[in-house]
């Protein structure tokens, strides 16, 4: 599989496979831009991540896209944090409603400033916690770091159809963690591997549990 090693690898992809043009690789510069300029204010990224963003963030996030030829619409994207992978799936994809969920304020308050400094019309950043969320009908969730998988499972789970599809990157123990669910959500779920970092996985799912 492909390995997304540096910046120029993950920007030649970006265009080749994900299908990004100009504006949305315009669109990502003024991200990481933004984010570098954020985290001097609050610690949104660890800093050895900042230094390898294309990769660790960028790529990571829009890899999601490609797991599935059927990844689609409303995109509800579980304790967003920096934007990740939320933003960039809007960027990549700014067709598409994207619904991002951060229920810490600050965090919450510069998401919105960035979907409005990039012009983002299909996103919006719910600034509350997940259960005082109005439920819709997900066409894909996503979590990068919300919570362990049972509690995410059991939250989000009044978001899905039976056609929904489910993509939760996660780190070693991601094959661990789907073990210990009960039979219908592992049978729900397969486990691919990332692109970006060797070990770990993408929790990937079709349903509703």
């Amino acid at each position: 599989m492909t390995s997304l090693a540096d910046e120029a690898g993950v920007r030649g992809w970006l265009i080749s496979e994900v299908g990004c043009d100009d504006q949305a690789l315009d669109r990502l510069e003024r991200l990481v831009a933004l984010l570098r300029e954020e985290n001097t204010r609050q610690n949104l990224v660890s800093s050895a991540s900042l230094d390898q963003v294309w990769t660790r963030h960028v790529g990571d996030s829009a890899q999601l896209l490609l797991v599935s030829r059927e990844t689609g619409e409303p995109w509800l994207d579980l304790g967003t944090g920096a934007g990740f992978p939320g933003l960039v799936i809007a960027i990549c994809r700014p067709q598409w409603r994207v619904c991002m969920v951060e229920s810490r304020r600050r965090r919450a308050e510069w998401l919105a400033s960035v979907v409005d400094r990039l012009s983002l019309a299909h996103a919006v950043v719910e600034a509350r916690r997940l259960e005082e969320v109005a439920s819709f009908a997900a066409g894909t969730i996503s979590a990068r770091a919300f919570a362990p998988l049972p509690r995410l499972v059991a939250l989000s789970a009044r978001f899905s159809t039976r056609e929904t599809l489910w993509l939760l990157p996660k780190g070693r123990n991601g094959q661990k963690e789907l073990g210990e669910m009960t039979k219908r959500v592992r049978e729900m779920f397969h486990v691919e591997p990332s692109l970006t970092d060797p070990a770990s996985v993408i929790l990937v799912g079709r349903g509703r549990p």
